[in-house]
């Protein structure tokens, strides 16, 4: 399954990965042309031909000193910002935005080094970066006012920005995420905050892309699909921000993201009084985003409008499409 696109870019940036932490350069100069011209041959192969599944989209770019930011921008009315976690991109979003641009203007963008975006080496990936990433796009499209609807890292990431600009904030749709701090962490996630091995396990080995591609979900996923959320992530470069995505996770007060992800966490009592405004869906069988979660942003937002999908995984819009995307379409779609 999957063969020339896992096994073989696996293979030659694990070999790859050998060489850089062996700092060895004239094993690196001598091998990488060689294997870039094989992987640029794999990727052809594996591509030739096909288009992503369910994404008929025109790409727009935003640049930034680091490189391009792609994003989505359909349909036309109030604004509605799709914020994607790790190891997703746009493509998570893909049906929603089919869905709402009949009613709104969707905004799905590729945070750096994510989906379409450029894949800078030199670049920080850290929470307060994808922060300043996003508010820099939507200072460029010239919003004003908007919503916002998070997965995974982008609930983070999105009230991080509904935190610095709250008086700009309509409504929030929050998708088995947090944006506040916990010590609970999967041990398999543990395993790739590991240094040098985590690196080599995602990013040589494309072992947190491809694996979530069967345990974020709860219903098997059609080849397509599984090939449309992998398609960016093709090599040992193009993994660079899910690593840094997993390395950056705070977990205690010495962690770069920890300071920031403490002042999110302070800003969601702004919200507090209008948590009519909120709504809270939620796939009850997350590996990694599990009750505990739930039941916390049930506790910071006691009024807010919450749906619980008991037999949906952690990829809530694969499993359960149908029902999670209606609920949100009515969302906001409705008066008040």
């Amino acid at each position: 399954m999957f063969f020339p696109d896992i096994f073989f870019s696996g293979a030659e940036d694990f070999f790859f990965s050998i060489l850089y932490y062996n700092n060895s350069r004239f094993l690196e100069n001598l091998f990488a042309e060689p294997i870039n011209k094989f992987r640029v041959f794999i990727i052809n192969i594996s591509m030739a031909g096909k288009e992503l599944f369910e994404y008929p989209y025109t790409p727009n770019y935003f640049v930034t000193p680091y490189g391009r930011i792609h994003y989505l921008r359909e349909g036309e009315g109030d604004v509605v910002v799709c914020v994607h976690g790790n190891p997703t991109w746009s493509y998570y979003y893909r049906n929603l935005v089919a869905a709402l641009r009949k009613t709104h203007c969707v905004i799905a963008p590729d945070h750096l080094g994510c989906g379409l975006s450029d894949k800078p080496q030199d670049f920080r990936y850290t929470l307060d970066s994808h922060i300043e990433n996003l508010q820099s796009l939507l200072n460029h499209l010239g919003v004003q006012r908007f919503s916002l609807v998070m997965h995974d890292w982008g609930g983070a990431i999105g009230m991080g920005l509904a935190a610095r600009l709250p008086e700009q904030v309509e409504k929030l749709v929050i998708l088995n995420t947090a944006a506040f701090r916990a010590d609970r962490i999967p041990l398999r996630i543990q395993l790739c905050k590991v240094p040098v091995v985590g690196e080599l396990l995602v990013r040589g080995l494309n072992g947190f892309a491809w694996p979530a591609t069967f345990m974020a979900v709860t219903k098997k996923m059609r080849k397509e699909i599984a090939l449309g959320y992998l398609a960016p992530y093709n090599n040992w470069h193009n993994r660079i921000a899910i690593h840094r995505f997993v390395a950056d996770i705070p977990l205690k007060k010495a962690d770069h993201s920890y300071a920031c992800l403490r002042e999110v966490e302070r800003g969601l009592a702004g919200f507090a009084g209008s948590q009519q405004k909120i709504l809270l869906l939620w796939g009850g069988r997350d590996f990694c985003f599990n009750d505990y979660f739930y039941e916390k942003w049930r506790t910071i937002f006691p009024q807010c409008r919450h749906c619980y999908l008991a037999d949906a995984g952690h990829y809530v819009l694969e499993d359960a499409k149908d029902e999670a995307i209606g609920r949100i379409v009515t969302f906001f779609t409705e008066n008040g």
